[in-house]
């Protein structure tokens, strides 16, 4: 866009510099950036009141209060914010001021990670449109993978103008016709990182194309790395940000999480944690040579993809391994501090300490290697009871944020394998042509008799295709569109701390 013209007695002059581009471009980021008036539950409209009464809130949580006015203008955002914060809230309340009760067609679609969050948020709006009379004949669905097609859609033949739900899902109803998005008003991303992490963007891309151009889309998502910037950049138009926190306009903290763990199961606690965070890429680091070695044939026999590092491992493979990680071609890097030294990888996710640190500064140094330039990093250390309070000492000694979980159970963990499972399985069958499935359907019979019978057999099938393809580069954004993010994250973090020199 041009600048504004220069008017004189005898012509109109138009600086087409870059400079009066740059400009320009700052002046309309400034205007983006700048948050709108908060709102309070008596200042919203009725029907939103309505709502928010039928849940038991008085007033409106933070994320609520300063995310409202924008979903009201129809504006795009971004929200940080993290579970239990208010969020679902803050998404479902206008929905009941911008949707036509009378139209009986999809106006809003919310996507999510898993099918308990889908659910979650289904009977959350039913909760709030008990208390709004008028919405009554507004009718949400709830559509996720897993289950059978049947009764989802039987649901949405009767009409429904709300529908939550998991991306892979979504998108193969809408290849059947039963989801039409003509009407589509509001796009919600629920938990954008989860959804990445559990290899949605594949599906999330060819959804893309079923989008009408004009919607207003929101997305909430806990950290805003670079590949969840990226998929913003994919989905919405000029979006404001909206923080919890005035200071964090973008997640620039590193996690710091511990694990009581017996000495004798670190190995199958890591393999558990690893499954559960789904990590990008990570270092490993292990106190000795040995336990590092271990790690890793350990991890690759699991299946993972991983190499370990040590400090006399010669030169040259020393290279070809880094050359890997730095391509996004190795996901798990084992080591130990004196073999790490040097390793300079801006993209790592997490951080797995296996033991905690003999030497006090070598958290630190652990640590570092994830959340560098503004980004959100995960250092997770695993503790026998013995070491709790050496850990709990450096903690103290270098002020770090210890925050000690439980491990997940193996229930939990597998859990949320099989919901990565069904996306997978789904993707691969949306590639299919007719004639692909009319050749697979000789099979059914026969998987239908395994599954009461031998489902170990099935369940082998299954593994192999996750352990070959769980993990895929195709589950990130686009290179280009993630290094436009990281660039622009960069950027933005310099002119923080400039800013922050400055009123200091």
């Amino acid at each position: 866009m041009a600048e504004e013209p220069v008017r004189s007695s005898y012509t109109t002059v138009i600086d087409l510099t870059r400079r009066a581009q740059q400009k320009k471009q700052e002046a309309a980021a400034r205007a983006r950036e700048e948050p709108l008036p908060e709102v309070s539950l008596a200042e919203l409209p009725e029907r939103m009141q309505q709502a928010a009464r039928a849940m038991g809130w008085t007033e409106l949580m933070p994320v609520q209060r300063r995310t409202l006015p924008f979903l009201l203008a129809g504006r795009d955002v971004i929200v940080q914010s993290q579970t239990g914060s208010g969020k679902t809230g803050a998404f479902l309340l206008p929905l009941f001021e911008r949707l036509d009760v009378a139209l009986a067609q999809v106006q809003a679609l919310i996507l999510t990670p898993t099918r308990e969050l889908a659910r979650q948020i289904f009977e959350t709006f039913e909760r709030m449109k008990a208390g709004v009379q008028e919405a009554q004949s507004l009718r949400a669905v709830p559509v996720y993978g897993g289950v059978r097609y049947g009764p989802q859609l039987k649901a949405l033949a009767q009409g429904a103008q709300v529908v939550v739900g998991t991306p892979g899902r979504v998108l193969d109803l809408i290849e059947q016709g039963a989801i039409r998005l003509a009407a589509l008003k509001v796009l919600v991303f629920d938990e954008a990182d989860e959804m990445l992490s559990m290899g949605f963007y594949p599906a999330m891309r060819q959804l893309k194309r079923y989008l009408p151009p004009t919607r207003s889309t929101s997305m909430f998502s806990a950290t805003i790395p670079p590949r969840v910037q990226a998929l913003a950049r994919e989905f919405l138009k000029e979006p404001a940000f909206v923080s919890l926190s005035a200071d964090q306009i973008t997640a620039e903290t590193i996690e710091h999480r511990y694990f009581i763990v017996p000495p004798m199961a670190k190995d199958r606690a890591l393999v558990q944690l690893i499954e559960l965070e789904n990590p990008e890429s990570a270092i490993i680091f292990a106190n000795t040579k040995r336990d590092v070695e271990y790690l890793g044939q350990f991890l690759k026999n699991y299946g993972y993809n991983a190499d370990a590092i040590t400090g006399d491992l010669p030169q040259k493979q020393r290279e070809r391994i880094m050359d890997q990680l730095r391509k996004g071609k190795l996901r798990l890097l084992i080591a130990t501090d004196v073999a790490a030294r040097g390793i300079d990888i801006s993209d790592l996710s997490h951080v797995f300490m296996y033991d905690v640190p003999q030497d006090p500064e070598y958290y630190v140094h652990r640590s570092g290697r994830t959340g560098r330039v503004g980004k959100t990093g995960i250092t997770i250390v695993l503790v026998t009871p013995l070491e709790e309070a050496r850990l709990q000492a450096i903690a103290r000694q270098y002020d770090i944020p210890l925050e000690r979980r439980t491990l997940p159970t193996p229930e939990t963990v597998a859990e949320r394998v099989a919901e990565r499972a069904v996306a997978l399985l789904e993707d691969r069958y949306r590639e299919r042509t007719s004639l692909d499935r009319e050749r697979l359907a000789r099979f059914v019979p026969l998987v239908t008799q395994l599954a009461q019978e031998e489902p170990e057999l099935l369940a082998m099938l299954v593994d192999e295709l996750y352990v070959q393809e769980g993990y895929r580069a195709g589950v990130r954004p686009q290179p280009e569109l993630m290094q436009a993010a990281r660039e622009k994250d960069t950027t933005f973090q310099k002119k923080r701390r400039r800013s922050r020199r400055k009123k200091s």
